[in-house]
């Protein structure tokens, strides 16, 4: 399948992003042109721009079990890697700084197997990250152990269960498929949803450690700087410095990352 050609205005998204065009097929590249903090919104997969697919194809982001949307912006150009900068949070139509923050200049990646259980058009990773997956078909195609570490989408992690299930059940007799079900309480609602909101606290209490230990650094080192030009903080115009008050209540409960868990 041939790159696609933008049929949108460009730049689409300048304040943020800078997209650097190569000659050679899917070779092009974004960059960002902000610092921002862990977890702090990168940008909003509005409609518009953004439509829905009619399918999957390699230009495309899944967002549920069989929906698929065309970005129709320069967030095209945002590569895979397996050491992501960004989490695309599509169950809440977010784009997210990832857990280490964003540099300007830093390259714009995510971890397409977070929102794609089948990649349209599969390709051999060239990230060099020492985590690099190698092959990357979607995260139908990973075992857990390759998944483990990296922010996914709640449709995903369904799919996952759903074939995890399915292949605990097929590969033992009906009496221990039985034992095996009841060991794992994949049949019981109850103890399902319980699982899925400790692993929601867990994401919860990593993504506040990591914001309170960035804002911590980030803070400390604007008072150096303070101290060191003899300039007070700023103000807000009346009479009140203006300080960064880090991540809201909504958005450490789980409201920023929606169904976006860890694997």
């Amino acid at each position: 399948m041939a790159p696609l050609t933008p049929h949108w205005v460009q730049p689409s998204h300048p304040d943020i992003q800078e997209v650097i065009v190569n000659e050679a097929e899917f070779t092009s590249k974004s960059l960002s042109r902000v610092d921002l903090p862990p977890f702090a919104l990168f940008a909003k997969l509005d409609f518009p721009p953004c439509t829905v697919a009619d399918g999957p194809t390699y230009a495309t982001v899944q967002y549920g079990r069989d929906k698929h949307l065309d970005l129709n912006s320069d967030l095209l150009y945002i590569n895979h890697s397996c050491e992501p900068s960004l989490i695309f949070d599509t169950g809440n139509f977010n784009v997210i700084v990832g857990p280490n923050g964003l540099k300007a200049g830093e390259e714009l990646t995510f971890f397409y197997p977070s929102t794609e259980w089948h990649m349209a058009q599969p390709f051999d990773c060239l990230c060099a990250k020492p985590s690099c997956r190698g092959r990357i078909a979607g995260a139908g195609q990973m075992t857990r152990d390759q998944l483990a570490g990296t922010w996914i989408n709640g449709h995903i992690r369904q799919l996952l269960e759903e074939r995890d299930s399915s292949n605990n059940n097929n590969g033992t007799s009906s009496g221990a498929a039985a034992t095996a079900a009841a060991d794992n309480n994949d049949s019981d609602p109850t103890a399902r949803a319980l699982r899925d909101a400790l692993r929601h606290a867990e994401q919860v209490v990593d993504a506040a450690r990591t914001a309170l230990l960035s804002y911590a650094a980030a803070a400390a080192a604007a008072s150096q700087s303070q101290h060191n030009s003899g300039v007070g903080p700023p103000t807000n115009g009346v009479g009140k410095a203006a300080t960064r008050r880090g991540p809201t209540s909504r958005e450490l409960s789980g409201e920023m990352g929606g169904d976006t868990v860890r694997a």
